[in-house]
């Protein structure tokens, strides 16, 4: 296939990695033991600072709303007001992580940034002390998410970068569930101290940027000519359209995929004791981390395409069962598909971000890719709340499965735009 049909990209392995047609070959070794420390070390970093985060993040509301006084209403400001600073933030890390040619001391940056809000959540009075300790935290996730997303495609050998996002990304999601499960065993050791939790939650986070300051070397990377703004004319042109098509279904994906506090809200609905109802999101997150690394390593050895096509295909199960499902177990089997699917997913978005980016600018692409898909997890979000007050949780998962539908059938038109493509080449 032609860089052409690609806007212009002639990596190889980007044009084999997107080609609905092209199979890959088996390395002489696996996958697994071809993925470099780095990557390891990154994964563990992420580990740990979710550990740290998921700790303080699955108390939190209780601890607005039940120590401090807040309304619910205040905390959803507060979570969306955390949450696109974080989008924005992630835009203006990237871009400058391709402009000064550096990752690491950006994701060190930012990695402190979030260990340093830690002991404000242990000592807030109040729920502005909370404000600003939940903003400086998303500003750390804003600053370190890009350069670090991008410093992985840097570290890994383009034939396993799929195997590397899904590893770092299982990793991740391991901290996003071993938080929450110390937080309750804390809880009940501690006779539900929030503060006690809050201030042990520093200890991970801690550890999370030394092992990024000593444990990571950062490859050098060459800079031809003097440096200019990565977000011009020229340079945005130069991302291609195979790049603005990954963004384009990213954020069309998203639609599909909003907040998931509302499996949360459905699982309460199911009748358990709401002291059980946090472990739908320990066993998505299990789920999920089980899984991303075993479809990372298959997202090196078959179309991309297609597997994102699977990904949404269990995505509008997951809304099926979650729409038509009352009870726990049902629910449970729905929040399992959903972990499936994000399993699937979300580490071969990202591996397609970078297979599509030029290498100098992907910083920059991340920092786009993850504002736009974050811009449509709000939109998606307001949606599903918007249809959940008017017309029941039934409909929220139905329009999410639309949505998913609507993403599957702009996948398929991409496909066979490409399958027309390569044969027009070939002949």
């Amino acid at each position: 296939m032609s860089g052409k049909a690609f806007g212009g990209m002639n990596e190889p392995n980007s044009a084999r990695l997107n080609s609905p047609i092209s199979k890959s070959t088996m390395p002489s070794t696996t996958s697994f033991n071809r993925i470099p420390t780095g990557i390891w070390v990154l994964g563990f970093v992420s580990m740990l600072m979710d550990i740290s985060s998921e700790m303080i993040h699955s108390l939190l509301p209780m601890f607005l709303m039940g120590a401090l006084g807040a309304s619910a209403f205040a905390v959803g400001i507060i979570e969306g007001l955390a949450e696109s600073t974080a989008l924005i933030v992630k835009v203006f890390s990237g871009v400058l992580s391709d402009y000064i040619g550096k990752r690491k001391g950006l994701a060190v940056f930012g990695y402190a940034l979030g260990a340093c809000a830690k002991p404000l959540f242990a000592v807030a009075s109040s729920t502005g002390i909370v404000v600003v300790a939940r903003l400086i935290d998303r500003v750390g996730k804003g600053i370190r998410g890009a350069p670090r997303d991008a410093l992985v495609a840097d570290i890994a050998p383009p034939e396993v970068r799929g195997a590397a996002f899904g590893l770092r990304q299982s990793l991740d999601t391991v901290g996003a569930f071993v938080g929450p499960l110390l937080a309750v065993g804390l809880m009940l050791l501690g006779s539900n101290d929030f503060r006690l939790v809050f201030w042990l939650a520093v200890f991970p986070g801690l550890m999370a940027v030394a092992l990024l300051i000593f444990g990571i070397q950062e490859p050098e990377r060459h800079l031809d000519g003097r440096r200019t703004n990565p977000i011009n004319r020229e340079n945005l042109r130069h991302l291609g359209r195979s790049y603005w098509w990954v963004v384009g279904i990213g954020a069309i994906f998203t639609l599909a995929r909003f907040s998931e506090a509302f499996l949360v809200l459905r699982a309460q609905q199911s009748g358990v004791a709401i002291a059980l109802v946090p472990l739908v999101m320990v066993a998505m997150n299990l789920i999920y981390a089980g899984s991303a690394y075993p479809f990372g390593w298959l997202s090196d050895r078959m179309s991309h395409a297609k597997l994102l096509a699977f990904g949404l295909i269990v995505l509008i199960a997951a809304d099926l069962v979650l729409a038509s499902g009352r009870h726990w177990w049902t629910i449970l089997g729905g929040v399992g598909l959903w972990g499936i699917h994000m399993g699937m997913t979300q580490g071969l978005l990202a591996t397609m971000v970078a297979d599509t980016a030029p290498a100098d600018l992907r910083g920059t692409a991340f920092g786009l890719f993850n504002l736009l898909s974050g811009v449509a997890m709000l939109i998606a979000s307001g949606i599903a709340g918007w249809l959940w007050d008017r017309h029941g949780a039934e409909d929220t998962f139905y329009g999410g499965a639309v949505f998913s539908l609507i993403a599957l059938l702009g996948l398929a038109v991409r496909w066979r735009r490409l399958t027309v493509d390569t044969v027009h080449h070939t002949a």
